[in-house]
């Protein structure tokens, strides 16, 4: 069975009620498991150039490195991060920094300009995600709707440091400054977890379009009453974001877990369990 049996993918990305053009790009390929969001910064049409060049980058980068190695192999080199996906997300991750932040120093108009950055690969019943920033990926688990990723934000330190509540946090004038991005420095550290997936579970990958713009509580009722229909779930939550004002651009990535989708590791797989 191939993972495109296993797993659905749908994408929708909008401007927004005020902003005249759209710093957001998502991409998606269900055979290889991807998901990638970016939110761009910058000044004119910069934040765009950025955001593009990561998922741009990051797909192409990620496709070909899928075809050559398994995600769930050890990491050749041993490291900490455990499998190959975590190294493979990282490796990529810094290539697609270097672009962007090369574009910024070499072109005037571009100066300054970074992104956000969530995504997922998804393999073995399980998936790594990488992020950096403030856009966010959420599960929904058995009813249960919950925030995964944390923030790489001032307002997140904020609350951390328990100088403010979750609550104040909501009314804060400070949701937009991010502590960490993608492009803005020659090198930047993305946080990299592994997960265990189940069938039915329903992920979200979102801009802070979404997040700032509409509560938690009513993201996930949405992703409970329409999660039978992906499509339906991604336009609603992004109409949401609008009629609450649209102040930013909203863009959305929905996975769906169809069914299990165990690696079919074979006589290989004996093989690396030997060396583990």
């Amino acid at each position: 069975m191939s993972l495109s049996d296993a797993i659905e993918i749908v994408g929708h990305t909008d401007p927004g009620m005020v902003r005249s053009h759209n710093e957001d790009s998502i991409a998606n390929d269900t055979k290889s498991g991807l998901a990638i969001l970016a939110d761009g910064m910058g000044g004119y049409n910069a934040g765009e150039v950025a955001s593009g060049m990561a998922t741009t980058v990051l797909m192409t980068e990620l496709q070909a490195a899928l075809s050559q190695n398994a995600p769930f192999q050890p990491d050749p080199d041993g490291a900490e991060a455990g499998t190959y996906a975590a190294r493979m997300l990282r490796d990529q991750i810094a290539k697609a920094n270097h672009s962007i932040y090369s574009a910024s120093q070499s072109q005037p108009q571009y100066s300054g300009m970074g992104t956000t950055l969530v995504m997922a690969v998804f393999y073995d019943n399980k998936m790594t995600v990488a992020h950096i920033g403030d856009s966010r990926l959420y599960r929904l688990r058995d009813g249960n709707f919950s925030q995964v990723t944390r923030d790489h934000s001032l307002l997140q330190e904020q609350i951390d440091s328990g100088m403010i509540t979750p609550e104040e946090a909501k009314h804060s004038q400070n949701k937009n400054l991010v502590t960490r991005a993608l492009g803005i420095d020659p090198t930047v550290e993305p946080e990299i977890h592994d997960y265990e997936t189940r069938a039915g579970d329903i992920y979200l990958l979102c801009s802070d379009g979404l997040s700032d713009m509409v509560p938690d509580e009513e993201i996930g009722l949405t992703l409970e009453t329409l999660g039978g229909n992906l499509n339906l779930a991604a336009q609603q939550l992004v109409q949401m974001a609008n009629d609450n004002g649209g102040r930013d651009n909203v863009s959305v990535l929905l996975i769906k877990i169809l069914r299990e989708y165990p690696a079919a590791k074979g006589l290989f797989g004996k093989f690396l369990g030997w060396f583990k």
